[in-house]
């Protein structure tokens, strides 16, 4: 099992976590926001987080999914950040939202250079002139969808909320870059119609929430519905020259099942690894946040 951390970030970093909240730096600004999984202590004390903070997220009494930014002068409600891997380079903008996110999962890098890496691999070793596939389900922001699409892969992009789509689709603009096929709709209903279809890729990544609703109202519950997900994703990869990512966020989901729902799912699971993802503070706590497993045939 491994446990794996960004490499690559210059415009972000933990600061500190602690009390259930984490500090952050996006770029030129740094952020105080809720952390459920950070149950130890700060190491720095209260005052320094509130002098180095330029937005702080305090959450809603009645509604603890929900809350509300105090916003110091000079910090604006959008900016962008930049990530570069090798000869990957592409703008993600941020934005403060009620529900405490950014439009960015820092940790997902490490698996956006992973995409990087093997879409260019495929594209060098396959003998087809087509670009390969690769299929970004629950794809949120779209970080995964412009590393495939900076490795020169074919990319279908889906999620069911359509202020999502039209924020990755300004990143992929953001970054001058163009191409990816936008697919506003429920991924479990794509996928099944995918399938009827004969459709195959050679990438595939997911990314799924333990609850959401799809773009018709259909309602997703990670744990009554990513089995399912998982067998129809079996159909759909291509046999060879082909990778698989599955993360999972929902607390008390460990990777043994992420490495479960692979090995009962498909026959070959090629170079499997599984792990955990975390960022470590400047004070060398490390911050679990999520799951996954990737396999490459």
């Amino acid at each position: 099992m491994k446990l794996l951390h960004p490499q690559n970030w210059n415009d972000y970093e933990l600061i500190d976590s602690g009390d259930f909240e984490k500090l952050e730096r996006f770029g030129n600004y740094i952020l105080t926001r809720p952390e459920p999984q950070a149950v130890w202590n700060k190491s720095l004390p209260n005052r320094e987080w509130e002098k180095l903070s330029n937005a702080f997220f305090r959450k809603e009494k009645n509604d603890p999914e929900k809350g509300k930014w105090s916003l110091k002068n000079g910090m604006p409600e959008q900016w962008y950040i930049n990530y570069s891997y090798q000869k990957m380079t592409f703008k993600m903008r941020l934005g403060l939202t009620g529900f405490k996110h950014v439009g960015v999962f820092p940790e997902q890098s490490e698996n956006w250079d992973y995409i990087y890496t093997h879409t260019q691999e495929i594209k060098s070793t396959d003998n087809a002139s087509d670009k390969p596939k690769v299929l970004n389900l629950f794809a949120y922001t779209g970080g995964a969808s412009l590393a495939a699409l900076a490795a020169g892969a074919e990319v279908v992009h889906v999620d069911s909320v359509k202020p999502v789509l039209s924020w990755a689709r300004e990143n992929m603009e953001a970054s001058d870059m163009n191409g990816i096929r936008w697919i506003l709709e429920d991924a479990l209903k794509f996928v099944q119609r995918e399938v009827r279809r004969g459709n195959t890729y050679q990438g595939i990544i997911l990314d799924p929430p333990a609850y959401g609703r799809g773009a018709d109202g259909e309602k997703w519950v990670l744990e009554d519905s990513i089995n399912e997900m998982m067998r129809l994703c079996n159909q759909l990869l291509a046999p060879k020259n082909s990778f698989l990512i599955l993360n999972l966020y929902s607390i008390g989901f460990s990777a043994l099942i992420a490495e479960n729902l692979i090995t009962t799912n498909f026959e070959d699971t090629g170079d499997l690894e599984i792990g955990e993802l975390y960022i470590p503070d400047q004070h060398k706590k490390k911050l679990p946040l999520g799951v996954f497993a990737r396999m490459r045939r």
